[in-house]
């Protein structure tokens, strides 16, 4: 008893910082957990329309040689109706032979309606481009570089149709199962992993719980849908920030009050991350793109009068302010130490604030599971990838980090998608360690000479 009420009276500062992950991410896991399963308990049946409305689906090109056949080909695989479809390749200035690969679909796919169009450079201004040239009710865009499960935009289409409050949808994103499996290296398999499993838990639990609130943060650049007439009362996509997907869900949401929601029955299927370095730069793209946005739709909706009752500003909070405790798990160690902190008590600290994160993928791992009920094969990969509930703590660390570098990057660098890579980081690092040192080193000498 004796040494159970020491470790305790020790690792009361710890214990003060374990509240936070309980009263900001456990409680609200648990409580969404038990809202989504009464949510997935009660779903309506969605019944088909008399007939199917006309859909135009845009892919942007921009050296898609070796992928947009495939992705082709899944458009041909929906069970949605071929003479129902548009098909537009918004080439956005591709070096390569995409239009060999887009040549090569019109004669094995004559069923479909494919058209390939120029566009200028950038991706916002592909999709612009694309837009005008629609002509469907329903206008859903997505990458060259995934597939589409079979069932997705005839899922799209039927919550559409059966919601009329609906103005646009994101679906989910997940890593190609087979892809993620080939993945050569034992540490670029576990990044793959616990990438998938961040995924499935994001889109099949997390934004479901944030759509069920209308709070939809953004709507995938990868996969997203629209009902064409809203799409036209919006500024169309934005071409001065990284974060487009991110400003047209605030643009419907906020500007226009329309509604923004989750097919999670619409999945895109995505190439895993190829490795650490892509990770670094993709989650510093994305960060800047939030804070773009936001800065931009603050002023909008985050007045005093509604500052504490406003989504924006407590995700503001979630993803930023709290991410200063992660900074004194991190440095107070060390200082820790010298002030004669045990090294044993300070690590049974850290083992239960990990223990806590872990609780939290467990409270998510069951969820999931049991929401990719329709989808067997899906259901049987994430189930045996139980053990990431064990390393996701490590890696939404390692995560949030990169985010922090992504703000501090976006207050002194110009918005790129080129963001600035580790490799690059890490040389600007040693310039500036060795500038430091070699300046102490002549204040010394001076100092000497004096």
């Amino acid at each position: 008893m004796y040494w159970i009420n020491l470790a305790l009276t020790r690792m009361g500062f710890w214990i003060t910082w374990a509240l936070i992950p309980i009263v900001v991410e456990i409680i609200p896991a648990i409580v969404s957990t038990i809202k989504l399963m009464y949510m997935h308990m009660h779903q309506k049946k969605l019944l088909p329309p008399g007939k199917w409305p006309y859909v135009s689906i845009i892919v942007p090109v921009y050296n898609s040689e070796d992928t947009l056949f495939a992705c082709i080909e899944s458009i041909n695989n929906q069970t949605y109706p071929k003479d129902a479809m548009q098909i537009i390749l918004a080439n956005n200035q591709s070096t390569d032979d995409s239009f060999g690969a887009y040549a090569k679909a019109q004669n094995t796919f004559p069923e479909l309606i494919l058209r390939y169009v120029n566009t200028d450079n950038g991706k916002a201004k592909a999709l612009n481009t694309a837009i005008y040239e629609s002509i469907g009710t329903y206008v859903i865009n997505i990458d060259s570089d995934g597939l589409l499960e079979s069932h997705a935009v005839e899922n799209m289409v039927l919550r559409f149709e059966n919601d009329l409050s609906i103005a646009a949808m994101t679906g989910a994103i997940l890593p190609k199962e087979e892809l993620v499996q080939n993945v050569k290296g034992f540490w670029h398999r576990i990044l793959a992993k616990n990438e998938y499993y961040e995924y499935a838990q994001a889109f099949m639990s997390g934004r479901t719980i944030e759509s069920s609130k209308d709070q939809l943060f953004t709507m995938s650049g990868a996969f997203s849908a629209f009902r064409r007439e809203v799409l036209m009362e919006t500024f169309l996509y934005d071409i001065d920030t990284v974060g487009e997907d991110t400003n047209m869900t605030f643009q419907i949401r906020t500007r226009l009050g329309k509604k923004v929601v989750i097919c999670a029955d619409a999945i895109f299927y995505v190439e895993p991350i190829s490795g650490f370095k892509e990770l670094y730069t993709q989650r510093q793209r994305w960060q800047r793109g939030e804070m773009e946005v936001t800065h931009n739709y603050m002023a909008q909706s985050a007045g005093l009068k509604r500052f504490f009752n406003n989504f924006l500003v407590r995700r503001m909070m979630i993803d930023h302010t709290f991410s200063f405790p992660r900074m004194i798990w991190t440095f107070a160690s060390f200082v820790l130490i010298a002030f004669g902190f045990s090294a044993w008590i300070l690590l049974l600290s850290y083992l239960l604030i990990y223990s806590l994160y872990v609780l939290v993928a467990v409270v998510n791992y069951i969820s999931v599971s049991i929401l990719l009920r329709k989808y067997p094969k899906e259901q049987h990969y994430y189930v045996r990838l139980w053990w990431v509930t064990l390393t996701l703590p490590i890696y939404v660390f390692v995560c949030s980090w990169i985010r922090l570098i992504g703000i501090i990057n976006a207050m002194t660098t110009k918005a790129s998608w080129g963001m600035r890579g580790i490799n690059t980081e890490m040389d600007r690092i040693k310039y500036v360690l060795k500038d430091d040192i070699k300046t102490v080193k002549e204040e010394r000498r001076k100092r000497k000479e004096d």
